[in-house]
């Protein structure tokens, strides 16, 4: 679990201390401008700008019923972040596996990958596609 906000807290810390260095400097006005900029980092990279994830075994059983594509990402990850926020409202569509809370969900990226952790990985119709792009995803009817 703490793995998954390790890089949020990281961007949190790194603000704070931007904003006491300001302040200790005797600027308290120009202290906020990092400390926003780092906290608005540590929310994009944070697990809560994705919809929320489900077992492998659970979103591949709701995609073989609504056909519905599944995406295994992981937090941290600028790919993830890049295909969660191209797609917009459309990310609700998809059923998301993290694969750092889900054993199952990091096996099938393996196995999908040839043994690497490639996230995102996107299975259409069974078919999985290894970093997509965001539009050709978001083109990608239920099926």
């Amino acid at each position: 679990m703490l793995r998954r906000w390790m890089l949020p807290i990281l961007f949190l810390g790194l603000g704070l201390a931007a904003a006491a260095r300001q302040t200790a400097q005797g600027s308290p006005g120009a202290a906020v401008a990092p400390l926003l900029l780092f906290l608005l980092g540590a929310v994009l990279l944070s697990p809560l700008m994705f919809p929320k994830s489900i077992g492998a075994a659970e979103a591949l059983r709701r995609s073989e019923a609504d056909g519905r594509p599944i995406v295994y990402w992981r937090p941290g990850c600028r790919f993830c972040l890049r295909l969660r926020i191209r797609l917009g409202r459309h990310a609700y569509r998809m059923h998301w596996v993290d694969i750092w809370r889900d054993p199952e969900g990091a096996a099938a990226v393996r196995a999908a990958t040839g043994g690497d952790e490639t996230v995102p990985t996107v299975v259409v119709a069974g078919k999985p596609h290894v970093n997509p792009d965001p539009q050709w995803v978001r083109a990608q009817p239920p099926s």
